[in-house]
């Protein structure tokens, strides 16, 4: 697990937040319970005055006999207990609740990250990725190699449909079981709808399941994003920027479709650069052929990429135009 300082604090205020709003509600049943039943206040004083007194038998501080004060305790707890039941409450209806029993809504368990922590960075993770929705559709689970021909042939290297999706597939997965000990970049490239974009949501969701900081955007919104923190300087905006830099698997879908200048070519060259240096990983998606990669962005950002990502191609007929055809399955 690779939480942020900010992620891990969000968390951490999420829990505080459940620890106060179920002492309220605790606060809240003892108010209402002792206002119906006032016998329930009295027991409340009693066990109080008895674990002070048992306390001050300890020290040498109090006087008289000794006594067992857990079976005291018990007698008076039995006691309560029917007078709730008696009066139409739950027996524990003045016990303290939590969302999670074995951490007590702590996030730990004997100094270990109880398994709600990890469900609650997963959650967080997801909400901060931008495609949490879409990736209950467009995952693993649901990926099929019907829509790649083993009859459509890439004139240039002579690799079938069907042939480039298994490859693509095997080192997505390749990427995904390696990705926390090998630092390694995609450029997935191709025709429009031969499956770049489902490819790298499948990637997505299982990073996040496995509870990186993945951050994914078009290129138009990324590229929009750098503009409003160069140029207009909003919080927002930096606080994202930041997460650019930072997250461990950072998402560019649709390279070249961005209204392309100096501005978005140096951004492009700096955002991929320290990535590299701090070795964070990236995967861009484009329809770019490598020589139009060439022609739109610098020499300089085309050798970083070709020298650091594997660059996986995928060719077929549009899956979206089949889908249609296939009456939407």
């Amino acid at each position: 697990m690779s939480l942020k300082n900010f992620q891990y604090e969000a968390i951490i205020r999420d829990y505080n937040q459940k620890q106060f709003l179920h002492k309220h509600e605790q606060d809240e049943h003892i108010r209402l319970a002792e206002e119906k039943i006032p016998r329930l206040a009295q027991i409340r004083r009693e066990i109080a005055a008895l674990g002070l007194k048992k306390a001050r038998l300890l020290l040498g501080a109090g006087q008289g006999e000794d006594f067992d004060l857990e079976a005291a305790i018990r007698t008076l707890s039995k006691e309560r207990k029917a007078l709730l039941e008696e009066h139409g409450f739950p027996a524990d209806y003045l016990e303290l609740h939590y969302d999670c029993p074995i951490c007590k809504d702590t996030g730990y368990v004997n100094g270990e990250k109880c398994a709600c922590f990890r469900k609650a960075a997963v959650d967080l993770l997801y909400t901060q990725s931008n495609i949490r929705d879409i990736l209950e559709e467009e995952n693993f689970c649901n990926f099929s190699f019907q829509y790649y021909s083993s009859e459509f042939t890439d004139p240039g290297s002579g690799v079938t449909a069907l042939e480039a999706a298994h490859n693509a597939y095997d080192k997505a997965w390749a990427f995904i079981d390696g990705f926390e000990s090998t630092f390694n970049n995609l450029l997935i490239y191709g025709d429009t709808g031969v499956g770049k974009t489902y490819l790298t949501h499948c990637i997505a969701k299982e990073l996040l399941d496995r509870s990186f900081f993945v951050l994914y955007f078009s290129a138009f919104d990324l590229f929009d994003l750098l503009s409003r923190n160069t140029f207009q300087k909003d919080a927002q905006s930096g606080d994202m920027a930041s997460f650019i830099y930072e997250c461990d698997l950072l998402i560019i879908d649709d390279l070249g479709t961005e209204l392309t200048n100096s501005f978005v070519s140096s951004q492009l060259f700096c955002c991929i650069n320290e990535r590299i240096l701090n070795k964070k990983a990236t995967i861009i998606s484009t329809n770019l052929t490598m020589e139009d990669f060439l022609d739109t962005y610098s020499e300089r950002t085309f050798s970083r990429v070709s020298s650091n990502y594997t660059i996986l191609k995928l060719i077929g007929n549009d899956i979206r135009i089949q889908k249609r055809l296939l009456g939407g399955k």
